[in-house]
């Protein structure tokens, strides 16, 4: 009879993370006079397993999206979101291949073949994805290109900086905790998102390819279902870092994106046509046929 694997990583100063490849999961919080007496409060150092693994890289990014719930965004999408979104997307994957094949030859210096070999195939499966990105675009109407190069939202800016630095570490096996936290939330996305953004597009324009792809429709469910496997393999000591990034990059992708989602649509195409110094008529129209004017600004 196998033995119930218990894991569990320390987020912040005072809040961990306990999971169970039975399926439980909990915060732990010490508290009181039995805080002296911890049980999680030195690092686990026990193999781990699929069950508990999953726990713990769900629960990190549930705890990085529980700190702004109370303030998060929920505007109803419109056209113009949806550009800024794939022009962030575009910024999110067109360095991905570049930074995961630079962080696979560290860990191939440090004789981590492994691992080396993980992020080279993450590293294939990637490429081109930022295609997809400026081939939505195109189909939008928009000069996707002119875009991206001369704008980057702010919200996204943190995420970008936060997988580059990873990358460039002298051991960077946080970087598979980031692209767990996107690949993860991605995963998440329905039939029905897809649906919702193909509504605002005329009938001929299929500018969906990013999104099915980075969805429950891509590939994103098998990538998920091999990172935990994968992650699951690792030492105690790899697995509890991958968990503490996949917490603070859930906590930066939920600020970047809450950060965007407040913006007006006006603010939003504003900002674009300020970009590449032009107007973007496609975007106005869409727009105007909401009955609102190119001149509003979010309510205070």
């Amino acid at each position: 009879m196998t033995r119930p694997v218990t894991e569990w990583v320390k987020i912040t100063d005072d809040i961990s993370i306990v999971a169970c490849d039975s399926g439980e999961v909990w915060l732990h919080q010490p508290s009181g006079p039995k805080a002296t007496i911890d049980p999680f409060a030195t690092a686990m150092t026990q193999a781990g397993s699929t069950g508990s693994t999953v726990k713990l890289l769900d629960g990190a990014i549930n705890l990085g999206f529980a700190k702004i719930e109370q303030r998060l965004a929920c505007p109803e999408l419109t056209l113009a979101a949806y550009v800024i979104a794939l022009i962030g997307a575009y910024h999110t994957s067109v360095d991905t291949p570049r930074n995961l094949r630079r962080a696979a030859k560290r860990f191939e210096e440090m004789g981590r073949p492994e691992v080396a070999a993980y992020l080279e195939v993450r590293a294939r499966e990637e490429t081109g994805h930022d295609r997809l990105a400026l081939k939505d675009l195109r189909a939008l109407g928009v000069p996707g290109e002119r875009l991206v190069a001369n704008f980057i939202p702010e919200g996204i800016k943190p995420l970008c900086k936060r997988f580059d630095d990873l990358c460039a570490e002298d051991y960077p096996i946080g970087s598979i905790g980031y692209s767990y936290c996107l690949e993860r939330i991605a995963a998440l996305k329905q039939p029905a998102d897809i649906e919702k953004v193909q509504a605002l597009c005329s009938d001929r324009a299929d500018a969906t390819r990013f999104l099915r792809s980075h969805s429950c429709l891509g590939s994103e469910v098998s990538h998920v279902e091999e990172t935990i496997e994968f992650v699951a393999s690792l030492p105690a000591n790899d697995r509890t870092k991958v968990v503490q990034e996949t917490y603070r990059s859930a906590v930066i992708m939920a600020e970047g994106y809450n950060h965007e989602l407040l913006k007006s649509e006006a603010e939003i195409i504003e900002q674009l046509e300020q970009s590449i110094g032009e107007p973007l008529p496609s975007l106005a129209r869409s727009f105007r046929a909401a009955g609102e004017t190119l001149n509003a600004r979010p309510a205070a």
